[in-house]
């Protein structure tokens, strides 16, 4: 078994509407010098495999197909075993 981080954002110069409310509100709360806010999203599971190659070639599979959309998004994938 093995223990997936999949995290995933939008490619640079894809518009972020999330990241720019968030980035707007900050300073009405009091937090200012924020900039250049993106927003993306992780994801973390176990994946069972022979060995770690295996496990990220399944997980690069699932973030092509479903995952993630790769034509506006950038994914990067951490495989560890599981203790």
């Amino acid at each position: 078994m093995f223990e997936v981080l999949v995290e995933v954002q939008l490619r640079d110069g894809i518009a972020d509407p999330e990241g720019l409310t968030i980035e707007r509100a900050l300073p009405a709360l009091g937090f200012r010098g924020v900039s250049g806010v993106r927003v993306g999203k992780s994801l973390r599971f176990m994946v069972e495999a022979v060995d770690e190659a295996e496990a990220h070639k399944q997980v690069e599979a699932m973030c092509e197909r479903f995952l993630a959309n790769p034509v506006i998004e950038d994914v990067v994938i951490s495989v560890n075993k599981a203790p």
